[in-house]
């Protein structure tokens, strides 16, 4: 047991330290970050399981989750702090919707229609939607101001930013050998104009119900569980590029930020640190449990984000696992400049 739970302590600080090591030197082992809350449950049980018999192997175990504990809050918070609603307010959501279900990966008629009344109830002031289609035809046309970048050839998908805000510039920027991008525009709130950022960072393509792999997980053979951690660790390779486009492009706006989307990577990433930067994650700041933004079946996987400048406060923030209209769920923040 105590040959296991050493074996477990090495790989556990191998994830610890990824963060701060760029995927492409190491590709294979950046898979790791993505079990790292694993890791740190498996080191609990095997501190238990020595404190039970009062032998002193449980201060390795002890010593691991000490050294761990700032990697906690991004995978569960235990409380949120409720802050009052003011007139200076607003409210940010961001949304992979999966083309709208246009190609009825959910068996069920009008999802397009039910992801729209779902934000018009939220009724967000600023949305970010990933993987947006125009021609699912779903009407959001109660923003007056948007910016939509469309690309594709037979399937046309796109990022969109719909704001109730004037939107005073916007563009796009495109990743190398890539159908993935980032959208962003500069919004005039009042006297103050922010940047926000929507992203959707390429896929690692672990969803069960992708073509390549079988309906049920547990049904993948070995060589195919092979093929998929080379593809994650090619995948985390390329996201580090575009973190870094994303991050020198970020450099030469002077405007408060939010970036926010799809960043197809955990919170215990290079590619995560990397594009937080000195920004706060809305979650971390204000959210609870498990912070869920996709449907997958045996993890509540974080992947979708949204980060905000320290000179904006955040005052709530929410995830709907509940809402199953899409792969990802919708998240949503409240914030005010301060």
């Amino acid at each position: 047991m105590f040959f296991f739970n050493i074996v477990l302590t090495v790989l556990t600080f191998i994830a610890y330290v990824l963060p701060f090591l760029a995927p492409n030197l190491f590709p294979f082992l950046s898979v790791l970050t993505l079990v790292l809350p694993l890791f740190l449950i498996l080191n609990g049980l095997f501190f238990i399981y020595w404190m039970i018999q009062m032998k002193r192997q449980m201060i390795l175990s002890g010593i691991v989750l000490i050294l761990g504990i700032t990697f906690i809050n991004k995978f569960y918070k235990f409380s949120s702090i409720e802050q009052t609603v003011e007139e200076k307010d607003f409210i940010v959501m961001s949304y992979n919707v999966r083309l709208f279900n246009l190609f009825q990966w959910i068996p069920r008629e009008n999802v397009g229609n039910d992801i729209k009344d779902f934000i018009d109830e939220q009724n967000p002031d600023i949305l970010c939607i990933q993987e947006y289609s125009e021609t699912a035809k779903v009407d959001l046309r109660v923003y007056k101001h948007k910016f939509i970048f469309m690309q594709g050839k037979n399937i046309k998908t796109g990022q969109a930013i719909f704001s109730k805000y004037p939107i005073i510039d916007k563009g796009n920027i495109e990743f190398p050998a890539s159908d993935n991008l980032i959208v962003y525009a500069d919004i005039r709130k009042g006297n103050d104009t922010i940047r926000v950022y929507n992203m959707h960072l390429q896929s690692i393509k672990i969803s069960p119900d992708v073509n390549e792999m079988q309906d049920n997980v547990d049904s993948i053979s070995k060589q195919k569980s092979q093929l998929v951690v080379k593809r994650i660790g090619l995948a985390f390779t390329q996201q580090q590029i575009q973190a870094e486009i994303l991050m020198k492009h970020k450099k030469t706006c002077h405007y408060p930020i939010i970036i926010c989307g799809d960043m197809n990577n955990s919170a215990f990433s290079y590619v995560y640190r990397s594009i937080k930067g000195n920004l706060n994650d809305c979650f971390e700041e204000a959210g609870k449990g498990f912070g869920q933004t996709y449907n997958f079946k045996y993890y509540p996987a974080r992947i979708d984000y949204i980060f905000a400048d320290k000179r904006m406060k955040v005052k709530s923030f929410q995830n709907f696992p509940q809402f199953k209209n899409s792969d990802h769920y919708p998240i949503l923040t409240r914030l005010m400049m301060e």
